[in-house]
């Protein structure tokens, strides 16, 4: 992995990252290297990261990174910048993301506090200039189950159990009505939760539609036509 290679290369701002994310962050930002994505990162700490970031998707990325502490400010390079706001200010956020966007991918590595992490979201998720077919990414969410977090095990308000109640709502076609589709639904391909991460893929959804393949060819066998409590429809053969 040329990222867990590029840690131990590392000699310049200090990262802090756990070792289960490298993979992770592989197999959903390898699509991103050396294109022009526009990356943010939400927390810069002592900037490290934005380092990492800078040599792994390449010198045409956008980066920017967010952080409450003015010090950061100093952080920017080549194609990087940092600017200095609070991450649940929704004014701030959506001056940056006028500024960047659209933004490709968004990693909230920032406070971990529970209100912060879910209002984040709140604001960012459903951006107008954050990509249809971006990445979200949650880090830390160890601290989903830290009182001092504002989290706790199965405790309301913590991102973790936000993060549940989302996997019903990618479902909610299924329901049989009930749970109406929402626009979280609408807009998100896939949910991936890894210890102490939630990565978030948007994309356009496909019908929810049944295939058969055999020697007749491929046919569609049923349709999810919308959330009520009916049976899904059988169509006959495509073929």
């Amino acid at each position: 992995m040329s990222l867990w290679s590029d840690l131990h290369d590392h000699r310049g701002r200090l990262i802090h990252k756990w070792a289960q994310y490298f993979p992770a962050y592989e197999r959903h930002f390898a699509r991103f290297r050396n294109t022009a994505a526009s990356v943010l990162e939400i927390g810069v700490g002592e900037g490290g990261s934005l380092q990492m970031w800078r040599r792994y998707f390449g010198p045409m990325a956008r980066l920017t990174g967010i952080d409450i502490d003015p010090k950061c400010a100093a952080y920017g390079e080549y194609n990087t910048q940092v600017r200095i706001g609070d991450q649940t200010d929704a004014a701030f956020l959506d001056a940056v993301m006028n500024e960047i966007g659209p933004v490709q991918i968004i990693i909230d590595d920032g406070s971990h506090l529970m209100p912060h992490v879910r209002r984040t979201f709140d604001l960012l998720y459903h951006h107008r200039l954050f990509d249809p077919n971006g990445i979200y990414v949650v880090e830390d969410l160890h601290t989903a189950y830290w009182p001092e977090f504002g989290g706790g095990l199965r405790r309301p308000g913590s991102f973790m159990e936000l993060a549940k109640t989302h996997i019903d709502e990618l479902h909610a076609a299924h329901t049989r009505g009930a749970l109406a589709p929402t626009p979280f639904t609408a807009a998100t391909m896939s949910i991936h939760v890894y210890d102490s991460m939630v990565i978030y893929e948007r994309g356009r959804r496909p019908r929810n539609v049944s295939i058969m393949a055999d020697e007749k060819g491929t046919r569609a066998v049923q349709i999810l036509v919308n959330s009520g409590s009916t049976p899904p429809v059988p169509l006959p053969n495509s073929d």
